[in-house]
């Protein structure tokens, strides 16, 4: 099927706007030549250095960096999403909106009924914390410092005992006990037995999008030897967890409320009560819902804000929280977008500070950050005592490979200058641990004296068979573009990371970026329709075959390709050998760094260990790797 917003209805809007008169509604600009000027929506400047080009279409501003089209400029600065900001250009164009196509339309329709059921749902958990049934709940919530005034701001509810108290009141409102179940509001037993309520005797907290819809809810159980302390809705056609932040609605309209010269913190707490605290003391916060903080949800974060600011608690649950954020978020880190860390003093919880404290001090509390980097090495120096050559030089190591996976070439290298001097600064000058000498030399002298005897030694077949192997992509990457050609949705979890790095073969980066818009713009699409949509942006009549060709050499090590195996298996599958080929591509750039830096650091030893853990890995990605016993090596640690 076609995307609903195909080039040619972007190219239609374009046409018809000037990019001076879209942006001049909201930035003061004058006529300078052939371009207009005027100051910096994005940071606070007396001198203008924001230009907008009607010739080129694009807006350039020097003093963020930010440059883009007027969907662009829309998504920047009202933090809309794609869909939204062109769907507002549409209309002061004039252009009326494509059709969305039946199967998309039939799923629009089917989220539309499911959201009247939950909307219904959130009124019905609203007036049960008012009943008599809610006394408990009332009087926690007082407790907690959240007085009556604020319930209908943050619509909380509660959900009686009884087990079937929501599904009757809403099957009296002409609701199917199905739809409810696809809604996430009943459970149904998969022994077939009739459905029941999902949250029985739990305070309610709804969740949002970003248009303030209900999509699903969030239960605090009130009884403490309740065998789940907060529950969660299921994945369902209207909420999709890992694209989804609670409270990010509300804290969107702090951010708009904010004056222009300031940039409040968006900030990433734990809890919903927490998501609250920092909302009522006038913080825009949201929480991730019990789970670590995705790809998703941090492309969502930065929509919103450069830096957010992610505060967990000081213990080891925090910490070890704040390092999974940290190894998820490095690869994605890109100029001017990245986060800082905040720890609440005394093992507190913002909750805590705002109902003992109020809300200056858990302002004051939050505004005490730590920027990434450092976080990151404080992590890493303080894994182990440094107190053998061994440990330093694991490190070094750990530190090489770190900044290795972010995708953005000069941040990656600004990273691991930053890194290595904060290792350098922790003993000062000192004599390199190892250095690689005469025997050094002379051992990478007979390396490339085998290189050259074994290439002059080679036939003609064997010199054009190793051009032509030259030119293949790398098995295990074809075999992953393969699989996302036919189904699209396998790369919706690692969509974020696809688009900063590709599939780890520069050959297959243009269709990488093709699965990425497609995701972003039209969701679903067969096989055929992707191949004409790469067909439409020149894709050469025969890569498609030689991209087969090139999968089919992977063999056991794409098991993902197997046609017999099932969709969830094959996304799991796909996923791990995804994560596999980051690694592998990170090695290798820690060893191509750490190559370069040889002459400088005197010191062979972090390089001679990155080239053993980037061969094992290699065996490994060429290997049946899914049924290994030993688990595959896992960067950082």
């Amino acid at each position: 099927m076609a995307g609903r917003f195909d080039e040619h209805f972007i190219d239609e809007i374009k046409s018809r706007l000037r990019p001076s008169d879209v942006i001049g509604k909201s930035v003061k600009l004058r006529k300078q030549g052939r371009e207009y000027v005027g100051l910096s929506p994005f940071n606070k400047e007396k001198t203008p250095s924001f230009f907008v080009n009607d010739e080129k279409g694009q807006f350039f501003d020097f003093s963020s960096g930010k440059t883009g089209d007027i969907i662009t400029f829309l998504q920047e600065t009202e933090r809309l999403t794609f869909a939204e900001a062109v769907e507002k250009l549409a209309m002061q164009a004039g252009v009326p909106l494509p059709a969305v196509d039946p199967r998309g339309a039939e799923q629009e329709k089917k989220r539309q009924g499911l959201g009247d059921w939950l909307e219904l749902a959130a009124q019905w958990f609203e007036g049960e914390l008012k009943r008599p049934a809610g006394r408990d709940a009332r009087a926690y919530l007082e407790k907690r410092g959240l007085p009556e005034a604020e319930w209908v701001r943050f619509r909380v509810g509660f959900s009686p005992s009884g087990r079937t108290a929501l599904k009757d009141y809403l099957v009296t409102k002409g609701a199917r006990p199905g739809d409810l179940v696809e809604a996430g509001l009943l459970v149904a037993p998969e022994d077939g037995g009739a459905p029941y309520d999902r949250f029985r005797d739990r305070i309610i907290f709804p969740i949002l999008d970003l248009r303030g819809r209900v999509v699903s809810f969030g239960g605090r159980a009130m009884d403490p030897q309740a065998r789940a302390k907060y529950l969660n809705g299921p994945e369902t056609v209207a909420f999709h967890k890992g694209g989804q932040l609670y409270g990010l609605s509300e804290a969107r309209k702090i951010l708009a409320a904010a004056p222009a010269a300031e940039t409040p913190p968006l900030v990433v707490v734990e809890g919903y009560m927490d998501v609250i605290a920092c909302q009522r003391a006038g913080v825009p916060a949201v929480a991730a819902m019990g789970t670590a903080l995705g790809e998703e949800q941090m492309e969502l974060l930065w929509r919103h804000h450069a830096e957010p600011t992610l505060c967990f608690d000081g213990d080891r649950a925090g910490r070890q929280a704040a390092a999974r954020v940290i190894d998820r978020a490095l690869p994605l880190l890109k100029p001017g977008k990245s986060f800082r860390f905040a720890i609440v003093e005394g093992g507190k919880d913002p909750d805590d500070v705002l109902r003992e404290h109020g809300p200056a001090a858990l302002k004051a509390q939050l505004e005490k950050t730590t920027p990434f980097v450092e976080a990151l090495f404080v992590r890493e120096r303080d894994l182990e005592p440094l107190d053998t050559p061994e440990r330093r030089t694991a490190l070094k190591v750990r530190l090489r490979k770190l900044s290795a996976t972010i995708a953005d070439p000069d941040l990656a290298q600004a990273y691991k200058e930053d890194l290595l001097a904060r290792f350098e600064q922790l003993w000062g000058a000192r004599a390199p641990v190892y250095s690689p000498g005469a025997a050094g030399r002379a051992l990478s002298q007979h390396g490339w004296a085998k290189r050259k005897a074994a290439l002059a030694g080679a036939t003609p077949e064997g010199r054009q068979a190793a051009q032509d192997l030259h030119r293949s992509c790398r098995p295990l990457a074809a075999a992953l573009a393969v699989a996302a050609l036919h189904d699209p949705s396998l790369i919706d979890e690692s969509i974020e990371l696809l688009g900063a790095r590709g599939f780890g073969d520069e050959k297959l980066d243009a269709i990488a970026q093709e699965l990425v818009q497609l995701r972003y713009e039209t969701g679903e699409m067969a096989f055929d329709g992707v191949v004409r949509r790469l067909k439409s942006k020149g894709l050469p009549d025969g890569v498609l075959a030689a991209l087969e060709r090139d999968a089919r050499r992977a063999g056991v090590a794409a098991p993902f390709l197997d046609p017999t195996t099932a969709r969830d298996r094959v996304h799991a599958l796909w996923r791990s050998a995804f994560d596999l080929l980051m690694q592998l591509e990170a090695l290798e750039r820690a060893v191509a760094g750490a190559a370069q830096d040889l002459a400088r650091d005197q010191d062979a030893s972090a390089l001679m260990t990155l080239k053993a853990e980037r061969d094992q890995l290699r065996r490994l990605v060429n290997s049946d790797w899914a049924n290994e016993d030993a688990s595959a090596p896992v960067l950082p640690h």
